[in-house]
């Protein structure tokens, strides 16, 4: 919250410490940002565009373990998609 910019190709990552359907709002959010709810396997189920100040919920689509919030049109400027896969051994079980 009260972030006025992102360094380019920067984010916010959230771990859960369980899979759950998870929602965001942008209360006090001052950027455009896109999250991408991602699941314990790396598939990520939905990505969602929020605007700033707003207080509009934005879920999962199923059950996730990790968010990733980025600057507003990130993923769909790289072809990121429902669907695509993030593989990071390190936070993903494959």
């Amino acid at each position: 919250m009260y972030r006025q910019s992102l360094e380019r190709d920067s984010g916010m990552l959230f771990i859960f410490d369980t899979e759950e359907y998870y929602c965001f709002w942008m209360k006090n959010t001052q950027i455009p940002l896109s999250v991408a709810f991602i699941q314990n396997n790396g598939v990520i189920c939905n990505i969602a565009d929020m605007q700033p100040y707003s207080l509009t919920e934005h879920c999962a689509s199923e059950p996730v373990k990790y968010a990733l919030e980025m600057e507003q049109g990130w993923f769909s400027d790289r072809g990121i998609t429902a669907g695509s896969i993030v593989i990071n051994q390190s936070l993903f079980n494959n």
